[in-house]
């Protein structure tokens, strides 16, 4: 069987290890329009800020690797065209080679792009998007080389604005964050939390310009200063980071296509059209926490994707569990991790919901080390009283406590049950009475 997949990140190249690692035999063709593979974007405010020494460990595969697996991988080769009824893949090389490849299963892992705000005045120097492995290489080189890079601003305050905005201070330089919404992080935390995120920003000097609209930006040849629809400020280097698209433009016209152009899926990964997956950001999910299809583009639901494609592509049934969104953030030592939907997005949905909310101490008030306040909250269906969501906030460590949750919304668990969890106790982790069971105690 000769297996085509188009686009080798992290969806990509889970895929193609899982099919070469269980399933023998078959011819596994592989394009990719960039020069490399397995960039670990996560990462990549960390490396802009200095927080680790270089991008070497920010890939984890390369075109080596896979062929020494028995993969055929074209870097630099851009698939311009796929003929869906003929099943042909058609391809053209930096260096102008172009392939035709027939397939019997196709994959598009296609990822997603940075969404184009119509901004007059974005093709002026140093205004920067920041997606790619090179996209990262060009703003550090900007500014070893160029010291005169004094104020940077940042449009949008999601996760990667949040993350860049760290970074840029890292480096002294004067930050603004912009963003037409009245908070950063809306989509993942309701207001309680995106507060404390926000004030620790303040608190390291980024300066906040919500609820506006970017205008234009203007220079001379290089950026100089930005117009809002409330007022203006200098920069020296924008960076445009108001979220992503799924990159469908090769089936968008064949293949059937969710509310926001991502490529519709199955819980085998399958599209519209037999013998055609689709897996990564270019893809739907099922998304649990609302019990119907959505679109979440994470690296670990695109790496887990990728697996239940392969295995499918290869003859062997398996459907995806589906997912939570889980995430987190860590900007300036304040940790910040949810799952499922918040309050606010939930009630948008129109689905009826109540909250808990509790903090307090991570640890007994005697463990005077590194004992630091623990925010919560868990969302629940009124009618059912199933979890459907969970923030957390603290500067300690709370990460793992979060994945008790996103199980919780996967297999259907009540609020109830919490109340009486058994939840380990030993005064280096954790209070008697936790954190957890306290809200789950207070739930109406």
């Amino acid at each position: 069987m000769k297996i085509v997949v188009v686009g080798a990140n992290h969806a990509g190249t889970a895929c193609i290890n899982t099919m070469l690692d269980n399933y023998k035999g078959n011819e596994v063709v592989v394009f990719d329009s960039n020069s490399n593979i397995s960039f670990l974007g996560c990462g990549m405010a960390l490396w802009i800020g200095g927080q680790i020494a270089g991008s070497d460990g920010l890939f984890y595969s390369s075109k080596e690797k896979l062929e020494a697996k028995g993969a055929k991988i074209h870097m630099e080769t851009g698939v311009t065209n796929i003929d869906f009824d003929k099943k042909i893949v058609y391809a053209t090389g930096k260096d102008g080679k172009k392939y035709e490849e027939n397939y019997d299963k196709l994959v598009l892992s296609t990822g997603s792009l940075p969404i184009d705000l119509p901004i007059v005045g974005k093709e002026l120097e140093n205004v920067q998007y920041v997606k790619l492995f090179q996209n990262a290489q060009e703003v550090i080189d900007k500014l070893n080389v160029n010291k005169s890079i004094e104020k940077v601003a940042v449009v949008g305050a999601g996760y990667i604005g949040v993350e860049l905005a760290e970074a840029f201070k890292r480096w002294g330089k004067e930050v603004y964050l912009v963003d037409a919404a009245d908070g950063c992080l809306s989509t993942y935390y309701d207001k309680l939390f995106r507060e404390k995120m926000d004030a620790q920003l303040e608190g390291h000097g980024i300066k906040l310009e919500y609820g506006q609209l970017v205008k234009e930006i203007q220079g001379n040849g290089k950026v100089e200063k930005i117009i809002t629809n409330k007022g203006e400020f200098p920069a020296d280097m924008v960076v445009l980071c108001a979220g992503f698209r799924p990159n469908t433009d090769l089936g968008k016209d064949k293949l059937e296509l969710f509310r926001n152009g991502a490529y519709v899926v199955d819980r085998t990964q399958k599209t519209s059209i037999d013998d055609v997956y689709a897996i990564g950001d270019c893809a739907t999910v099922y998304d649990n926490s609302i019990g119907g299809t959505n679109y979440i583009a994470l690296a670990t639901n695109a790496v887990r994707s990728g697996i239940v494609a392969a295995h499918n592509v290869c003859g062997t049934k398996l459907e995806s569990i589906g997912v939570q969104g889980s995430n987190g953030i860590s900007i300036f030592g304040l940790n910040m991790v949810s799952t499922g939907l918040t309050f606010e997005k939930a009630e948008k949905l129109g689905i009826e919901v109540l909250e808990t909310t509790f903090h307090d101490l991570q640890k007994p008030e005697f463990m005077e080390h590194n004992n630091e306040e623990v925010y919560i909250r868990i969302v629940y269906r009124k009618d059912n009283r199933k979890i459907i969501g969970a923030q957390m906030a603290s500067k300690y460590d709370i990460s793992m406590a979060m994945h008790v949750f996103s199980l919780a919304i996967q297999e259907g668990v009540t609020i109830d049950r919490f109340k009486l969890l058994d939840i380990l106790f030993l005064p280096h982790f954790n209070k008697p009475y936790n954190y957890i069971t306290m809200a789950a105690l207070g739930a109406k």
